[in-house]
């Protein structure tokens, strides 16, 4: 998912109020809980989307979803809100958390392969993803797809290294096609 320019402002503004209330960490567990809420929640979704529900029942629905949040996050729900930009709360909960993360030093890595990785193989995969990015420390997100028939695919923010069979059967399905 790429992020839109307004929910990347509204995540760049709230780091802003963090820094200044001295609570990055606790507005960085927030966001994770909003995320991952909105992620999981079709329902949700659908309910923030919706051109139908009413504003003051969205702002309703969030505020008792997220209940025990900060009032840093009631607050952000507020003004999304106010601005008809509730939709954007997902969005802006992982852009806060990518920006976050970035400002420890943090990189999210995530390898998809066909079979369950093996300690010794995240531990290589955690290595070069360390000396790949030159970040500090690496986040590393594995989803087992057995349409990869094997090998694997890393992707580090917008770039991906897909070193996958299927994709090797493609490119060679392509260049036989082309040949013919």
């Amino acid at each position: 998912m790429s992020t839109s320019r307004a929910a990347l402002r509204y995540a760049k503004a709230l780091i802003l109020e963090a820094d200044q209330q001295n609570s990055a960490d606790v507005l960085q567990q927030d966001m994770q809980d909003v995320y991952s809420t909105i992620e999981a929640s079709k329902d949700l979704c659908l309910a923030l989307n919706s051109p139908i529900v009413k504003l003051a029942d969205k702002k309703q629905i969030l505020l008792d979803v997220f209940a025990k949040q900060s009032k840093a996050t009631h607050n952000l729900i507020q003004v999304l809100i106010h601005n008809k930009r509730a939709n954007l709360l997902g969005e802006i909960s992982k852009a806060y958390i990518d920006l976050h993360n970035k400002r420890k030093g943090l990189i999210n890595v995530e390898v998809i392969t066909a079979t369950a990785l093996t300690p010794e193989m995240e531990e290589k995969v955690l290595a070069k993803a360390k000396e790949i990015t030159k970040a500090n420390e690496v986040i590393l997100t594995s989803t087992i797809n057995p349409e990869l028939l094997g090998g694997f695919i890393i992707r580090v923010g917008d770039i991906e290294y897909n070193a996958s069979i299927s994709n090797q059967l493609d490119t060679l399905k392509k260049e036989f096609t082309k040949s013919l």
